[in-house]
């Protein structure tokens, strides 16, 4: 009994003393688990004035006895992957002053009342009076058309997949191929539609003042369709005077440069991507379409201000080409059309450009014809979708409008009759 007595208070003593080594082996481990483990910083080599260093660099091999040199940065010049850029305060082209450049990928917040500030512009609803009468005249309608826009509608959302769902970024620019190449069928009948060409990613460079501050619109934009001859003015000298007491409206609180890129590295650049002798040197339309991505998507108002932007960017480009850099008002008006779409929704405008004096929002101004929101049709299925034994929306093309095209024609034909 008392062997087993003995054992027992060994046995007893012995576990308070594991249990305490256990539980300062778990101490330190969490300590240290804890404890952030800093990178080793490698020591500055200390430099004594008089002396120098004896490193290791002329023996080409590692001497741990002596100093480490300090290599010079190796850089591949020849490589552009592994090029890098100066300092901005380095470049040639560097100023104080900073510029707002707009570029394809901008989407102005204000709009297009952001736009017509930038560019000096009255706005007028509707399209210009030559141009609905070009809609509403059946002589300068095709035949057998509503069923030719029905068949590109469904060629591009229907018929060239298989898929319920057509990705807009397959089927918008598809549609607006379709519409352009129906419109070029008639070039027998209009002989002077034969007179013109499309340039795709057209490339422009172009800049102006406004309130002491520097704008520019540069970057590809979309398709251009350019005529040998320009665009005829729309508005007479009476209506171009009567714009002088217009008051633009102010954007205040929002910066009238919001969502513009600011820059201090720029050139006074005017370039609208044409070359000397290039027969085909008159902007005639612009065509856009609105970015299919989810980052690049804009809104309706601005997909029009995008519009806006560029064909007056065309238009100042092309009148100091033909009238000087220091041209202000204009000797005769430039037109420049435009036409966006999503695929569904139509936007057309028609910009004419009387003046280049921005400086100040006195003067004549610049007039603008828009109308947006124009639907090609309603909704395109592959099958019908119902709920509750009801059909929501129908299989094929419903609402068709072919009231749409006649405008898009109309505009494509302005200049030729």
């Amino acid at each position: 009994m008392a062997a087993s007595m003995l054992t027992h208070s060994v046995s007893a003593a012995g576990l308070p003393c594991a249990r305490r080594t256990g539980l300062r082996c778990l101490s330190v481990s969490a300590s240290r688990s804890r404890k952030q483990v800093q990178p080793r910083q490698r020591k500055e080599p200390l430099e004594i004035p008089g002396l120098e260093r004896i490193t290791y660099g002329d023996l080409c091999y590692y001497v741990p006895w002596l100093a480490r040199p300090n290599f010079p940065e190796w850089r591949m010049d020849w490589n552009p992957q592994y090029y890098r850029s100066p300092p901005a305060q380095e470049m040639a082209l560097y100023k104080e002053q900073p510029s707002y450049v707009f570029s394809p990928k901008c989407r102005l917040l204000g709009g297009v009342k952001q736009a017509l500030w930038l560019t000096k512009s009255k706005l007028l609803e509707g399209l210009p009076q030559r141009i609905v009468n070009l809609c509403e005249d059946p002589a300068y309608t095709f035949p057998n058309y509503e069923e030719l826009v029905h068949n590109a509608i469904s060629n591009a959302c229907l018929w060239s997949t298989t898929d319920e769902i057509r990705e807009r970024e397959e089927y918008c620019p598809k549609l607006l191929q379709s519409l352009l190449h129906l419109c070029q069928t008639q070039n027998c009948t209009y002989p002077s539609l034969s007179q013109r060409t499309f340039v795709e990613n057209w490339k422009l460079a172009t800049y102006w003042h406004k309130d002491s501050t520097i704008y520019h619109v540069r970057g590809s934009n979309g398709l251009l369709m350019s005529a040998k001859t320009p665009l005829e003015p729309l508005a007479s000298s009476s209506e171009i005077q009567a714009t002088e007491p217009h008051v633009l409206d102010s954007l205040y609180p929002l910066s009238p440069a919001i969502d513009l890129h600011e820059v201090n590295v720029y050139k006074y650049l005017n370039d609208i991507g044409f070359k000397d002798g290039f027969p085909y040197s008159h902007p005639h339309t612009v065509y856009l379409t609105e970015p299919c991505s989810t980052r690049a998507k804009c809104l309706p108002d601005q997909l029009r201000a995008k519009m806006l932007m560029i064909a007056f960017g065309g238009a100042a480009a092309k009148a100091r080409i033909l009238f000087g850099d220091d041209v202000k008002t204009l000797p005769q008006p430039i037109v420049v059309q435009s036409v966006g779409t999503d695929g569904q929704l139509f936007h057309f405008m028609v910009l004419q450009l009387n003046t280049l004096d921005l400086e100040s929002n006195d003067g004549i101004k610049n007039i603008v014809w828009m109308e947006g929101d124009q639907a090609l049709y309603d909704t395109v299925a592959f099958k019908p979708k119902m709920k509750r034994k009801v059909v929501l929306v129908p299989a094929g093309i419903a609402g068709y409008k072919p009231e749409t095209f006649v405008k898009f024609w109309a505009m494509y034909l302005n200049g030729a009759v």
